[in-house]
């Protein structure tokens, strides 16, 4: 390799960041500290993913596992085929090079499976919505009965993320009230369609500061019979403890070394409304931890058009350098002030919910304003008007300028 070559190559490095050369950043090490669900997990993992190699215990009818996964089995080949077969290699042409690989989803209920095909290098992830994570232990001493019923709950609501790619305000709410934890159970199936296998099962607090407290068996032995509450006033409380609110899943590709590489992923139950930021300031304080991020949000009901959702909304343009949404996502007028540029996919003509009038106009004339690009696959919400598939990519603009410069010293540099 010649002399210019070789600092052109540098000098990409240090811009770019270890994913443009397909390097995988370390994920944080699973701490030591807090009681470890694993077992629980890799169990949840075999009955409702369908994944897995551990036997079955003796109280789990391996018919009713069956019967589960020949139920799961075509939803799982669509998501496969439609979404990691189609979408993940169109989105990986969009995203510019040397992105964080820390991810964090506002309004992510459920929707792993979702991050890892719109970024698959990702290693530290963050999704926040008003569900919490869930309990993994009933699944241990479940009867026949409620086992068989409470699949049969799972796949009805897991139908919409994998065969419309959206899950409904209504099926997130209804997994919160079964034997199966539904937030962790999406997860997992999350882990199987992406050829990885859970490493670790933690649930936490967050301090003030906004550190992670692991919980100890101890203290959620202490906090059994404490409930977690709504965080959604017309909601009916979930029948689980407090104790089970927020979750942190380590995982690994399957069939790695045990070395391999760890990622993790944390979900936090949390009212993203500026009056529950206001109540949160560890969530504020571990969000900001996080530094440059890449995020996403899809079928989030246009709240981040909303006033009252300002703070999330300005913690985004603040520390993102790319944003991959369908319309919920951030209205123009914000992107454009924070130095963003926009590129859109498909066709918007209005909002699939009730919203904005100014943002909907916004909307139109971003779309109207660029040449029409092809949409293969739908991203979140379907338009409001016409029914087709639509997404939009946000970019920092140094982000994209930090891009052409590597591309134009690797040509220069070239013999």
């Amino acid at each position: 390799m010649n002399r210019s070559l070789c600092h052109a190559v540098l000098l990409a490095s240090m811009l770019a960041g270890p994913a443009a050369f397909g390097l995988e950043a370390s994920a944080p090490l699973p701490s030591s500290a807090g009681k470890d669900f694993i077992a629980e997990a890799k169990l949840l993992y075999r009955v409702v993913a369908c994944s897995g190699k551990d036997p079955l215990p003796p109280h789990i009818a391996a018919q009713t596992v069956e019967e589960h996964c020949r139920g799961m089995s075509p939803k799982m080949d669509r998501y496969r085929s439609q979404w990691i077969g189609r979408a993940k290699e169109y989105i990986s042409r969009l995203r510019p090079a040397g992105l964080p690989t820390t991810v964090v989803y506002p309004f992510g209920g459920g929707d792993l499976i979702s991050v890892l095909t719109t970024y698959p290098d990702a290693t530290d992830i963050t999704t926040m919505s008003l569900e919490h994570a869930g309990d993994p232990r009933r699944l241990t001493s479940i009867s026949k009965e409620r086992l068989s019923e409470s699949l049969g709950l799972f796949r009805r609501t897991i139908w919409g993320l994998l065969m419309a790619d959206n899950s409904t305000t209504a099926n997130l709410q209804r997994g919160q009230g079964s034997e199966i934890p539904g937030e962790l159970g999406f997860f997992l199936v999350a882990l199987a369609e992406h050829g990885y296998e859970p490493v670790s099962l933690k649930y936490f607090r967050l301090e003030q500061d906004g550190s992670i407290h692991y919980l100890t068996e101890a203290e959620i032995a202490s906090m059994e019979s404490t409930k977690a509450r709504t965080l959604q006033g017309s909601w009916a409380s979930p029948d689980l403890s407090v104790a089970f609110s927020n979750s942190e899943l380590t995982f690994r590709p399957v069939g790695s070394e045990a070395n391999g590489p760890l990622r993790v992923h944390r979900h936090l139950a949390a009212n993203l409304a500026n009056t529950g930021l206001d109540q949160a300031p560890g969530l504020v304080r571990y969000l900001e931890s996080k530094g440059r991020i890449a995020a996403m949000t899809k079928a989030a009901s246009y709240l981040l058009w909303r006033d009252d959702f300002s703070k999330t909304r300005d913690y985004l343009l603040a520390h993102m350098e790319v944003m991959i949404s369908d319309s919920t996502g951030i209205p123009p007028k914000f992107l454009e002030q924070a130095g963003f540029t926009m590129e859109t996919y498909g066709s918007f003509s209005r909002s699939f919910l009730g919203a904005s009038a100014e943002y909907n106009k916004a909307f139109r004339a971003l779309w109207s304003s660029q040449p029409r690009r092809q949409l293969p696959f739908r991203y979140g919400y379907l338009d409001g008007g016409s029914g087709a598939f639509h997404m939009f990519v946000a970019k920092k603009v140094a982000a994209r300028q930090k891009e052409a410069r590597r591309d134009t010293w690797m040509q220069e540099a070239a013999p």
